[in-house]
């Protein structure tokens, strides 16, 4: 059995392995996650990255690390609009990352390249990939059950679902049920032609690539899973949820935590405390700001609240918020810049999560078993929600728009209420199931080894000087 064991590892050495995050915090994560996952498997890990946004390689010691210039400059890097900043990055990384690709295919001193993993949204990558003969796999840090949706982006063009009308919002859209109009995952942009052209690139990139990871498991999303391989050919490797195959990791965080949270909640008794937090991209009007506020102190029950700088426009933190608010918390409310997020929602003071049902998030709230409250801001997020709310059934939608009373009555409901006990009874279930699939002989388990087994038989070239 030892022997065994030797030869796979030394058959396996050797095989290195090039990741390309996309440079926004909800992409990073689980890319280096899934560095880390793939290195315990015996993978060199060699990290490209933009210079936009880059993590910090002294976190991670046994990766390599090459930056690959953007041209970003500071005013388009801090831009609102998302999709002109993804459209900007995959039109000036081409040449830098081509060339970055070269030199580390030439470099005989290191151990050959097995393939290029990069984020979906990086699509320029695959004809990269394919001009240096190199195979690519993709990394979808988003759930299946959105992708499912961007993939039939042409056919809810067809039936005239897209572009969205304001009076065609509640009504449900056919074959994707339980979505209605209001729920499909587009971003607000200048030009939404521009969005159209990202999402073609998105899927269509995809398709031509020679495999697709996702930070899922079978038992959340096997509908989505068995829908999407009907339209696609290339193998699929649910393996998620990524941040539970270790103990909390390296920080790939570009923003610095605040631990005072967990010394906080442990003053808290168990499940009181509702955790607030809306992720690193998505910003609040002052009057959104307030009406949150307000709702979270009105409820009566303790909370931690994550105000990231920037999050409400035009402030730079808690400007906004009155003296008289503070004075009426009495201590019952903790509001800190960035949370170490996985440690709060395993605490068990933790009572239920108001998030904007970013991937990551979501899905580490359904490992920990805390119920949500969704309040989702764009793009996959509207899907996401709606799964939570009428598919898993483990959350609570703030449907009518943002008004204190209706926070108040939610957090009620979830808090208080029959519904929110089995609310509760639900996500602990999928806990559960998130929890055996990791397990040896688990359905991600199997299809992590079924990865490595993929990425072994693949074959790159290898230029050499003449």
């Amino acid at each position: 059995m030892e022997n065994q064991i030797d030869t796979q590892m030394v058959r396996r050495k050797g095989r290195r392995l090039v990741l390309f995050p996309i440079p926004f915090q909800g992409h990073i994560n689980p890319m280096l996650q899934l560095a880390d996952i793939l290195h315990s498997k015996g993978f060199s890990i060699t990290i490209v990255h933009t210079s936009f946004n880059s993590p910090n390689p002294s976190n991670y010691p046994n990766f390599t690390f090459h930056s690959v210039t953007d041209g970003l400059s500071e005013s388009e890097a801090s831009m609102a609009d998302i999709v002109a900043l993804v459209k900007l990055l995959n039109t000036r990384c081409v040449a830098p990352f081509r060339d970055c690709l070269i030199k580390l295919l030439a470099d005989v001193s290191e151990e050959p390249i097995s393939c290029l993993i990069s984020d979906a949204l990086f699509y320029f990558s695959q004809a990269v990939a394919d001009s240096l003969k190199l195979p690519r796999i993709v990394l979808r840090t988003g759930g299946v059950s959105s992708f499912v949706v961007f993939a039939a982006f042409p056919l809810l063009m067809e039936k005239g679902y897209l572009p969205i009308q304001e009076s065609q919002l509640e009504e449900p859209v056919a074959d994707f049920a339980p979505l209605k109009v209001k729920d499909l995952p587009v971003i607000n942009t200048e030009d939404p032609e521009v969005f159209y052209e990202l999402v073609a690139g998105l899927v269509n990139e995809t398709k031509a690539s020679s495999g697709l990871i996702w930070n899922s498991f079978d038992d959340l999303e096997q509908p989505a899973l068995a829908t999407i391989r009907r339209h696609f050919s290339i193998p699929f490797f649910p393996i998620g949820p990524f941040h539970k195959y270790f103990l909390p990791s390296s920080s790939s965080s570009l923003l610095t935590p605040d631990e005072s949270s967990i010394s906080w909640l442990n003053k808290q008794a168990p499940r009181s405390v509702i955790y607030a937090s809306f992720g690193s991209l998505a910003a609040l009007s002052e009057a959104e700001f307030l009406e949150i506020a307000w709702g979270l102190a009105n409820c009566k029950q303790p909370f931690l609240w994550v105000v990231r700088p920037g999050l409400v426009r035009g402030s730079e933190w808690l400007e906004s918020l009155p003296s008289e608010f503070l004075e009426t918390l009495n201590g019952r409310g903790h509001i800190i810049k960035w949370a170490p997020q996985q440690e709060v929602l395993a605490h068990p003071a933790v009572g239920a999560f108001w998030t904007h049902n970013g991937w990551n998030s979501t899905v580490e709230s359904i490992c920990e078993g805390v119920p949500m409250i969704c309040m989702p801001c764009f793009s996959d997020q509207t899907v996401n929600a709606k799964y939570v709310t009428d598919v898993w059934k483990v959350g609570l939608q703030l449907e009518s728009g943002l008004k204190r009373e209706e926070i108040e009555r939610t957090i009620r409901r979830l808090m208080g209420e029959e519904e929110g006990r089995e609310i509760r009874e639900r996500i602990s279930e999928l806990k559960e199931k998130a929890n055996l699939c990791l397990q040896q002989g688990g359905t991600s388990c199997q299809s992590l080894d079924t990865l490595v087994g993929h990425i072994s038989k693949l074959e790159s070239f290898v230029f050499k000087s003449e």
